[in-house]
């Protein structure tokens, strides 16, 4: 399982659609999401509900955000083992959804939360994926998207806060940016990484190890 923003994308698509088009007051709410007096799920509804732009606005900036160029690599060379990934994501659906198919990857299952326009300029949120018992009170329960089959090995890769419950949950975590830290501190079985290019050596380790003996908590801390 991937995270999107920050991970796959190479910069927060999120963050970039409210920098550029948010009225004030989303600084406020990532504030208080950063200190845990809200969850993700309540942030991200009350950011989106900020912004101020037509779709041809938000779709021409969404035009200009890139992904990891490495990225289909990687996704190519989970596949080759019989492997699925999933794409699991605090951020908006649709984005995620135009910039997959913009470099071929529309196949991929993308679980996030679903983008309502509700007027020329505004914009809304629902979250077809939070859970009433997501500990982190996330907009996607990335845990349980994990966990969907549980008799197989989980590997996450992310970067962030949203992605620190799911680490602890996942066999292994191929972790960069904040979630490397997060891992490191508690001891969270991990992998350091950059970058796909990163990400796709240490898949290809696995591999050589045997991936069924390899993703296991074992595996320990980098």
């Amino acid at each position: 399982m991937c995270d999107f923003d920050g991970t796959v994308s190479e910069k927060d698509v999120t963050d970039s659609l409210l920098q550029r088009f948010a009225q004030p007051g989303w600084q406020e709410l990532e504030a208080q999401w950063e200190a845990g007096r809200i969850g993700s799920r309540a942030c991200m509804a009350g950011q989106v509900a900020l912004l101020d732009c037509t779709k041809d606005e938000l779709d021409a900036h969404v035009a200009g955000l890139s992904i990891d160029p490495r990225f289909r690599s990687f996704v190519e060379a989970v596949r080759a083992e019989g492997a699925s990934l999933t794409i699991a994501s605090d951020g908006l659906g649709e984005v995620i959804a135009a910039m997959l198919a913009r470099v071929g990857l529309a196949h991929l299952p993308v679980r996030a939360s679903r983008l309502v326009q509700t007027g020329p300029r505004r914009w809304a949120l629902e979250f077809p994926h939070a859970r009433a018992d997501c500990i982190s009170a996330g907009a996607t329960c990335k845990c349980a998207c994990l966990r969907s089959d549980a008799a197989q090995p989980a590997l996450l890769v992310g970067d962030g806060a949203s992605d620190f419950c799911a680490a602890t949950r996942a066999d292994l975590t191929f972790a960069k940016s904040r979630l490397l830290d997060h891992c490191a501190v508690l001891g969270v079985p991990h992998r350091p990484i950059r970058d796909f290019g990163d990400a796709l050596l240490a898949w290809r380790e696995l591999v050589d190890d045997g991936l069924e003996t390899a993703v296991l908590p074992s595996e320990g801390a980098a």
